[in-house]
């Protein structure tokens, strides 16, 4: 199920009782703090209860009748005493109890994370990064709630309930008993009758809420975009109709929170006015003494009391069970790539990467690959080039096991990468991607991405390899310097250099420049293609590029055509064959000799990473 979907409200309590089966091992893992815990909960109720008891004490020794002083002072003190043990087990209770829910939290949401990077590149492709982090958010913070709520107000009402029906059978008569229990059943009935209707009212505003803020995420990102086409009006429309809609079943939430209370009070209502008649008719009768009246009064207020906060405490369990599914459910999302049972680690030493018979395709309706194979031997450079959606960077994303083809198969060192780990697979590659996109952080965390352990002087080095140092060291916090959300505060042909120095960082045996120098202006690009050529030199190179002159070089060029290899050789040997290729060629060359002339545009701004890419 998508997470963005809400269950059928038919699988509810099947869902319900998921969550719950999951939270069980955090509460295993701590069972002797739960079990203070309830040891202090226990206390603190049962002097709750004892309260009244003592109240009733204290008043009929006050009696004109009696002249007794140290008595009421006695009880005056335990009155004191009981008051203040309710506060103090309660308190102890939390501080006990707060390592287990914090535990949980931090458990659940380190899975959650996990696993959403443990899915395929599909699923996050499709998801809405505002409605995902906006379901996680609410789903740790039901945990919290669902365990405090469940431990320290069910069990304490259904405990107080059990001590106040045996104090009221015990020194009443039966119609006590009767009101106090026909009121609670139906008070319960109509607590969570109205609670389910409500839920579903809650559902559909919490599912306009995550789509209201996925789509405010997904425009701040795009700000760029949106100031582009001058579309900020049109955003703030969008944005306003699904406020619109949540405010409208935010009211309708609220109307019928205030119904739910407003039904909730007249039951309790009803029956404390009952109960109190009973009492006052016994007392004039001298069957009940002023004391019992107090009793009769101070058990009804410690019961109703959480009897009511009971119905916002089943409305919150409910709704916190709701959030958890939602978030659960990203855990239930199916991993499309997994390792085999006992993969092994790749051992990508002196590394070949050959692709046999490739065929593949993102829908089954529109293959991408078509028999597709090759070899990169180890330590050469091949290139595979062609127009716009041919599928070229779709060896790459098969080459790290982003996907897995349908037919055929990609082997490093003679080893189907589908039968080694996923893990040693990617990390036996580097690469430098077409669209670079850099984390909110500083330039030299960016750099050190591709080696977390790596040092400074390490760090320093590959940015000089990539010829970004010296901009570095020019900006007023040099490496220390924040690239902004997704790096926009860099050009296009800053990312880039980046991205190369992360893939120098990394020093792997296997890489892969996907339009390397596609953001780059024609001398920058002189500049860095020299150096990519020397840290290519003695390892297995895949080169994805538009750019002809990037790849003169190249051990094999591979000319890729709607998903199909149509020519392959040297650059030489294909300039002489007038294909494919020598048709590319003297086109790129053209446009760079309009750009040349007198009057042109001058070399393609490095802020724009599609620069320099054939029409």
């Amino acid at each position: 199920m998508h997470p963005n979907v809400i269950a059928p409200s038919d699988d509810s309590t099947r869902g319900d009782w998921r969550v719950v089966r999951m939270l069980i091992p955090y509460l295993l893992e701590f069972r002797w703090r739960v079990a203070i815990a309830l040891v202090f909960l226990i206390c603190a109720k049962l002097a709750n209860v004892t309260v009244p008891l003592v109240m009733k004490e204290i008043v009929d020794s006050l009696d004109a009748s009696l002249q007794m002083v140290v008595l009421p002072l006695a009880l005056l003190l335990i009155y004191g005493a009981l008051r203040m043990s309710t506060t103090l087990f309660a308190e102890l209770r939390d501080v006990v109890f707060v390592r287990v829910t914090r535990r949980a939290i931090r458990r659940v949401a380190l899975g959650v994370f996990r696993h959403l990077h443990s899915l395929s590149l599909r699923f996050h492709l499709e998801r809405q990064t505002g409605g995902v982090s906006r379901d996680i958010e609410r789903g740790t913070k039901g945990i919290s709630t669902l365990l405090s709520y469940m431990l320290f107000s069910i069990i304490p009402v259904i405990l107080e309930f059990v001590l106040v029906a045996i104090v009221l059978s015990t020194r009443f008569d039966w119609r006590f008993t009767a009101v106090t229990f026909g009121a609670v059943a139906v008070y319960l009935t109509f607590t969570f009758v109205v609670s389910e209707w409500r839920m579903n009212i809650r559902r559909l505003a919490n599912e306009l809420d995550s789509k209201t803020n996925t789509l405010a995420v997904d425009s701040l990102l795009n700000y760029e975009t949106v100031k582009y086409f001058n579309n900020e009006d049109f955003e703030a429309r969008r944005y306003d109709e699904n406020l619109s809609a949540y405010e409208e079943a935010d009211v309708r939430t609220e109307v019928s929170l205030g119904l739910l209370n407003i039904g909730q009070s007249v039951i309790i209502a009803t029956a404390v006015t009952s109960l109190m008649i009973l009492a006052a008719k016994g007392v004039v009768a001298k069957e009940l003494t002023l004391g019992d009246l107090v009793l009769v009064n101070g058990l009804l207020i410690q019961l109703y009391i959480p009897l009511n906060f009971l119905g916002m405490v089943y409305r919150e369990i409910k709704q916190a069970l709701i959030d958890m599914d939602r978030m659960f459910s990203l855990i239930g999302e199916q991993r499309e790539i997994e390792d085999r049972p006992g993969a092994m680690a790749l051992d990508s030493r002196n590394a070949s990467v050959r692709f046999e018979h490739a065929v593949f395709a993102y829908d089954s309706r529109r293959r991408i690959l078509e028999d597709v194979s090759f070899e990169i031997p180890a330590g050469k450079t091949v290139a595979v080039v062609g127009h716009s959606g041919a599928g070229k960077s779709t060896l790459a994303r098969l080459l790290f096991r982003f996907y897995d083809l349908q037919e055929g198969r990609i082997t490093i060192n003679g080893v189907d990468i589908r039968e080694v780990t996923q893990q040693s697979v990617r990390a036996s590659i580097g690469i430098v991607p077409q669209d670079t996109v850099l984390f909110n952080d500083t330039i030299f965390y960016n750099i050190a991405y591709g080696r977390p352990e790596a040092g400074r002087d390490e760090v320093i080095d590959a940015a000089k390899a990539a010829h970004i140092h010296d901009f570095i060291e020019s900006l007023p916090d040099g490496y220390e310097s924040t690239v902004g959300e997704r790096g926009l505060k860099l050009s296009g042909g800053e990312k880039q250099r980046v991205a190369i120095a992360r893939a120098v960082l990394k020093n792997p045996p296997i890489l892969v420049f996907d339009e390397a120098t596609s953001a780059l202006d024609s001398r920058s690009e002189r500049a860095i293609q020299g150096e990519l050529d020397r840290i290519a030199a003695d390892r297995t190179t895949l080169v994805i590029a538009h750019r002809l002159s990037t790849v003169v070089n190249a051990d094999e060029i591979l000319v890729l055509d709607h998903g199909t290899l149509v020519e392959r050789g040297r650059h030489r040997q294909l300039l002489e064959s007038d294909g494919v290729y020598a048709g590319m060629w003297k086109l790129q060359q053209e446009e760079a000799r309009r750009e040349r002339l007198p009057g042109a545009s001058a070399d393609p701004d490095s802020s724009n990473p599609e620069s320099g890419k054939p029409g």
